[in-house]
C-alpha cells in the first residue's frame, strides 16, 4: 500500500473508532434515584408511585396536563381534542390521533403497530380481568355501562373475554372509542390523566408475553425500557419511533421560574433527554452523597436527615447555591397515614371498646415530634385525609380528635378497661367481669428496615410506652409489606398517598367500603360513609360536595380507622446542567420536559 493512502486509511480508522464513543458523549442522561424499589411495569397491576412514574413515561393516556399550568389544565395526548362529553355527563366520545405509533417490539411481528381506539377499550378492560387483581379497579367497577355484567362472568370463569362487547366500552371505529357512565362523575376526566387506569397496552404484547408482560413494557410514550435490575437500577432509553411533539407549556401569570424555562426551552422537540438512568438507593446517606458528587442529576425529595445540611432555615445552603444548585419547593398533594386493620380481633371491628383503643392510641401518638425529629420539620400536621391543594381541602379545618393528649388517652383506655391486669406493665384487654383470666396483647406496627423510618419506628414505640401499650414492629421490604397488606394480613402501617386525581375523592377512595383490600388497607365500611361518597361522586366541585366532604371526614373521625400523619413539603434539588424540572402535584409523566445543558455539564466536569 501506499504509504499516503496507508496514513489515510489509518486516520480513517481512527475516526470510525472515535466516532462511537463521541456519540456516546453526546447523547444526553438524565440520572437520579428512588427511595423505594419498582414493583413492576404493568398499569393494570400498580398502585406504588415509583413503578407508576415509569409506566408514566413509557406508555399513554388519552389525556395529560399543561406541565407548567398552574392551577391544573387537563389537555388532549394521544387524542385529537378533549373528549365530546354529552347526555347529562355520561357519555364521553373519543377520537385518537393518527399516526401514533408502538415502540418496536418481536410481538408485532416487524410491522409499525399504530395506536388506535381499539386499544384503549382492550386496556381498560385489563382492569377487570381477575387474573391480574387489579388494585385499581375499584374506580370502574360499578361504573361503566355492561362492564358489571362482563365482570360477573370473569369472576365465574376466572377469565375475562376481551371480545365481549360492552354497551358502555367500544370501539366505534378505527380511531374513535366511546365510555359510557351509568351517572355522571365529575372526576372520570382526570381518569384519562391516569396511567394506572388509562394507558395504552397493545393485545398483542399481552398476549405474547402473557403472566410477564409486566417485566416487558411496550408503549407508545417517549421512553422505552432498555435494561433492568429489579430493585437496584433501571435504564430508559429515547423512543425512536415517537411522535413529533414540541415543549410549548403555559407559565402561571406571576410564576417567574415557570416562564424561565418555558423561555429555555418552548419550541424543542420531546424528548430531549435521550438516557435516563433510575437507581433504587434506599437508604438517604448515599442518596444525599451521590447528588452532592454529581452521580445524580437531580435529588427528588431531599432526605429528612439532611434537610437542615441542604436547607438550613427552609433556605438553599450557601456551598449549594455556590455550585449552581436549584431548589424547588412544593407542599405535596399528598398525605402520610397509618392504617389500623379494621378486620383485626384486636385493633378493629366497630365496637366503642374498639373504637376507643384506636381513638387512644390516635391521641397517644405525637405527630408535632415526629414532625420535629424525624421529618427536620419539612412537613405539616395533617387535620384531615385531603391532601393540601386537592379539590376539598380546607385549609382551616382543625379537629380535637387527632391532638396529642397522653392524659385523654390513657383516661379513654381505663374507661373501657384496658388495664394492667396482670402487672408486667402493659395493659391488657378488656374482661367482662374481674374473675375473667387476664389477656394480653401487642399493636404490631409494620415498616420497613431503612434508616428513614427508624426515627418514626422510635417515635411510635415511645409514645406507646407512654400510654401502656405494647408495640412492637414488624420489619420486611416495601413490596412484601404491600403484598401482605392487600391479603389483608397487617394489623398496623404507615403509608404515604400522593393524589392521582386534584380532588378529595383521590383520599376519600382509600376509605370507601368497597375499596377494601385495593386502596382502601385499612378495610374501613361504613355504609354512611359510602352512601356520601358516591353521592359526592356526582356532583361538581362546590359547596354541596364540599359539605358532603366535611360530613365524610366527620365520620372517618369518629371510627378512627387511621392515625393521621403529615402532609410533607417536597424540596426537591436540581445540578445547574438539569433544565426544566417544576414538581406538578399529580402528574408522573415529567421526564419528557428534561433537558440537559450540555455546555454546563462540560465546564462543571473539568
Amino acid at each position: 500500500m501506499h504509504p499516503i493512502s496507508a496514513r489515510i486509511a489509518l486516520a480513517i480508522l481512527a475516526l470510525a473508532l472515535a466516532l462511537p464513543a463521541a456519540a456516546q458523549v453526546a447523547k444526553k442522561t438524565f440520572r437520579y434515584a428512588f427511595e423505594t424499589a419498582e414493583t413492576g411495569f404493568d398499569p393494570a397491576e400498580l398502585s406504588d408511585l415509583y413503578s407508576s412514574t415509569v409506566i408514566a413515561n413509557i406508555f399513554d393516556t388519552p389525556l395529560g396536563y399543561d406541565y407548567l399550568a398552574r392551577p391544573l389544565k387537563l389537555v388532549p395526548n394521544t387524542l385529537v381534542a378533549m373528549p365530546e362529553i354529552t347526555q347529562d355527563g355520561t357519555l364521553y366520545t373519543m377520537r385518537v390521533k393518527p399516526g401514533i405509533y408502538f415502540a418496536d417490539d418481536a410481538a408485532f411481528g416487524g410491522k409499525r403497530r399504530e395506536l388506535v381506539a381499539e386499544d384503549y377499550v382492550y386496556s381498560i378492560k385489563r382492569l377487570f380481568d381477575p387474573r391480574r387483581k387489579s388494585p385499581n379497579l375499584y374506580q370502574f367497577e360499578g361504573w361503566i355501562v355492561g362492564m358489571d355484567e362482563v365482570l360477573a362472568e370473569a369472576r365465574k370463569n376466572n377469565r375475562l373475554d376481551y371480545d365481549r362487547v360492552a354497551e358502555g366500552l367500544r370501539a366505534l371505529d378505527r380511531y374513535t372509542w366511546q365510555v359510557r357512565l351509568k351517572q355522571p362523575n365529575y372526576n372520570f376526566l382526570y381518569y384519562l390523566a391516569y396511567c394506572n387506569l388509562t394507558c395504552a397496552v397493545a393485545r398483542e404484547v399481552d398476549e405474547m408475553y402473557g403472566a410477564r408482560v409486566g417485566e416487558h413494557p411496550v408503549g407508545t410514550g417517549p421512553y422505552r425500557l432498555a435494561f433492568w435490575k429489579r430493585s437496584s437500577k433501571m435504564v430508559f432509553e429515547r423512543n425512536p419511533g415517537y411522535r413529533e411533539e414540541f415543549y410549548d407549556e403555559t407559565p402561571a401569570e406571576g410564576d417567574e421560574t415557570a416562564k424561565a424555562i418555558l423561555a429555555k426551552l418552548k419550541g424543542k422537540r420531546l424528548p430531549m433527554v435521550d438516557r435516563i438512568e433510575v437507581s433504587v438507593v434506599e437508604e438517604p446517606q448515599p442518596r444525599w452523597l451521590a447528588f452532592l458528587n454529581a452521580e445524580f442529576d437531580f435529588l427528588e425529595r431531599v432526605p429528612n436527615d439532611f434537610a437542615n445540611v441542604a436547607t438550613p432555615n427552609n433556605e438553599l445552603a450557601a456551598n449549594l447555591r455556590r455550585r449552581g444548585v436549584l431548589m424547588e419547593r412544593t407542599a405535596g398533594m399528598e398525605l402520610t397515614y397509618s392504617y389500623f386493620g379494621m378486620k383485626d380481633p384486636v385493633v378493629g371491628g366497630y365496637e366503642p371498646e374498639k373504637v376507643a383503643l384506636r381513638r387512644a392510641i390516635v391521641m397517644g401518638q405525637d405527630v408535632d415530634a415526629e414532625i420535629r425529629i424525624a421529618r427536620k420539620n419539612q412537613a405539616i400536621v395533617a387535620h384531615s385525609p385531603i391532601g393540601p391543594g386537592a379539590m376539598g381541602y380546607d385549609p382551616n379545618f382543625r379537629s380535637t380528635a387527632t391532638e396529642y393528649n397522653p392524659a385523654r388517652a390513657k383516661a379513654l383506655l381505663d374507661m373501657f378497661g384496658y388495664v394492667d391486669c396482670n402487672g408486667d406493665g402493659w395493659r391488657d384487654l378488656p374482661r367482662k367481669s374481674p374473675s375473667d383470666e387476664c389477656r394480653s396483647f401487642t399493636v404490631e406496627y409494620a415498616s420497613a428496615p431503612t434508616m428513614q423510618q427508624k426515627p418514626l419506628d422510635e417515635n411510635w414505640k415511645k409514645n406507646m410506652d407512654g400510654i401502656g401499650i405494647n408495640m412492637t414492629f414488624k420489619k420486611a421490604k416495601w413490596p412484601d409489606l404491600l403484598k401482605e397488606s392487600k391479603a389483608g394480613k397487617l394489623q398496623m402501617w404507615g403509608l404515604g398517598w400522593s393524589a392521582a386525581v386534584p380532588d378529595a375523592d383521590s383520599f376519600f377512595v382509600m376509605l370507601y367500603g368497597p375499596n377494601g383490600g385495593q386502596a382502601n388497607h385499612s378495610r374501613f365500611n361504613v355504609p354512611e360513609f359510602d352512601r356520601l361518597y358516591e353521592q359526592a361522586k356526582r356532583l361538581p366541585d362546590g359547596p354541596e360536595r364540599a359539605a358532603i366532604y366535611r360530613e365524610m371526614n366527620r365520620i372517618f373521625l369518629v371510627y378512627a380507622p387511621w392515625r393521621l400523619g403529615v402532609h410533607r413539603i417536597y424540596t426537591d434539588l436540581s445540578h445547574p446542567w438539569t433544565v426544566g424540572f417544576k414538581r406538578h402535584p399529580v402528574m408522573r409523566g415529567w421526564w419528557k420536559y428534561l433537558d440537559i445543558d450540555q455546555p454546563v455539564l462540560a465546564s462543571a466536569s473539568k
